[in-house]
């Protein structure tokens, strides 16, 4: 499991020209599922990103974390991330996991997030969005679990 992490100032998803989610100061998480992921993997990426320190304390210093700051999450899943661009000018995505189960992960990864606490909004699985954001810093993290 894949999650490309951005603080934002802001972020949005819109759907056919409306508005579907929105955050204000957070994490927009685009989540990626490979094949062979399972809970397991949910549940670890979930509580690094709970705790992973990446919001500034008062002396500008990365040494909060999402929970410290009241901050919200947008987490998008984002199959091309578990795309494999080696070979020639054409991704593959032979890694990514098959629609149904990256779903279900997807939104049991969600799932972790809301129950620790924290606002969290989402795209709407396989849709074409549009994801809008105000990059905090530029502060940006892969991270693989």
């Amino acid at each position: 499991m894949k999650a490309l992490i951005q603080r934002v100032k802001r972020a949005s998803v819109t759907i056919d020209g409306k508005l579907y989610s929105s955050i204000n100061h957070g994490m927009l998480i685009l989540l990626g599922v490979a094949k062979g992921d399972e809970k397991h993997n949910a549940e670890l990426l979930a509580e690094k990103l709970l705790k992973l320190r990446i919001f500034e304390d008062e002396n500008g210093k990365m040494n909060k974390s999402l929970i410290d700051v009241n901050g919200e999450m947008l987490v998008v899943s984002q199959f091309t991330l578990c795309g494999d661009c080696k070979k020639g000018t054409r991704p593959g995505f032979d890694n990514a996991a098959p629609p149904d189960i990256a779903n279900e992960l997807y939104e049991y990864f969600v799932m972790q997030i809301k129950e620790a606490g924290i606002r969290c909004q989402t795209g709407k699985f396989a849709a074409m969005m549009d994801v809008e954001l105000v990059n905090d810093g530029p502060v940006t993290f892969m991270v693989e679990k």
